[in-house]
C-alpha cells in the first residue's frame, strides 16, 4: 500500500536538518513520493538540493502569494531558469491569498498571472494556494488555461470544486479533514468524485487532529490522514491509497 504526499514543505525551518530521518520515516510508513514546492526564489536551491539527495522527493518551483511582497520582476526569470534546467513536476506553490487583510492583491495577481503563463510555456501543471480567492483564481485559469494541477488544501464549495475539476484539477485534502468539527470539509471529502481527490500533508503545517498541539505535521502521518478519508467514504484504506496515488500520477505526470 503506497501513498503520495502531493504537498510537503520538507525544507521548512521547523524541520531543521532532520530531512533524512523524516524521509526514511515516511517511506517506512508507506509514503513513496513527496512533492516539495518552492515558495520563493530564495528557497529554490534548497528544495532542488533536498530532492537530489532524496529520490523519494520531487520538486516544484513557484512564488507563493504570501511572498510576493519581497519578490522582484526578475524573480520570474530565475523561476523560468529553474523550470528549464531542473525538470520539476509542477509550477508551484502559486496562487492568491485574500484571507490576509491589506495584502497587496494587485501584486499577487500580477505574479499569479505571470506564473500561469510560464506553466503554459513549459506545459506544466500548477500547485495552487487558495484562500478566500476561489472565484478570482478560476477567472485567471479561464483566461490562461494550463494543463491542470492541484487545488491545494481545497476548501471551496461543491460548485467551485466542479469548476476546478472541469479545468483539469485534482483537489488536495489533508489534516484539516481529520477534525470532526470540520463538517463542511468532511462533507466535500465524502462526496466529491474520488477520482478528483489527492492526499497531502502540507507539513509542517495543517497538523491533523491526532497530533498534540504545537507538534509539526510530518509526511509519515499521511496514511493516518488517509484513514479519515477511508472512514468518510466507507472504503478500505487500500483502495483510498490506490486511487489517490493514481490521481496524483495522472495530474503530475513527471512523478512517474
Amino acid at each position: 500500500m503506497q501513498f503520495i504526499d502531493t504537498h510537503c514543505h520538507l525544507d521548512a525551518t521547523e524541520f531543521g536538518s532532520t530531512q533524512h530521518a523524516l524521509v526514511a520515516e515516511a517511506l517506512a510508513a508507506g509514503v513513496s513520493r513527496i512533492v516539495v514546492p518552492g515558495v520563493e526564489c530564495a528557497n529554490f536551491a534548497a528544495v532542488q538540493t533536498l530532492c537530489e539527495q532524496h529520490p523519494a522527493c520531487v520538486a516544484a518551483f513557484g512564488i507563493h502569494p504570501m511572498y510576493v511582497d519581497s519578490a522582484q520582476p526578475q524573480d520570474l526569470d530565475v523561476l523560468r531558469a529553474y523550470l528549464q534546467q531542473h525538470n520539476p513536476v509542477a509550477v508551484g506553490e502559486i496562487g492568491l491569498d485574500f484571507f490576509v487583510e491589506n495584502f497587496d492583491r494587485e501584486k499577487q495577481e500580477f505574479y499569479f498571472a505571470a506564473q500561469l503563463k510560464l506553466a503554459r510555456e513549459f506545459d506544466l501543471p500548477v500547485l495552487l494556494h487558495i484562500r478566500k480567492a476561489q472565484d478570482t483564481i478560476l477567472k485567471h485559469l479561464r483566461r490562461t488555461p494550463v494543463r491542470g494541477g492541484i487545488a491545494h488544501a481545497f476548501n471551496g464549495s461543491p460548485q467551485q470544486a466542479a469548476e476546478f475539476i472541469k479545468l483539469g484539477f485534482k483537489l488536495g485534502f489533508g489534516g484539516a479533514m481529520t477534525y470532526p468539527r470540520a463538517t463542511r470539509l468532511r462533507e466535500l471529502a465524502a462526496n466529491l468524485p474520488l477520482e478528483s481527490i489527492v492526499l497531502e500533508t502540507d507539513a509542517p503545517d495543517i497538523p491533523p487532529e491526532f497530533l498534540p498541539r504545537g507538534e509539526p505535521n510530518r509526511p509519515a502521518y499521511l496514511p493516518r490522514i488517509a484513514q479519515t478519508l477511508a472512514q468518510l467514504r466507507i472504503m478500505p484504506l487500500e483502495e483510498i491509497a490506490r486511487i489517490t496515488s493514481a490521481n496524483a500520477l495522472a495530474v503530475l505526470p513527471r512523478l512517474s
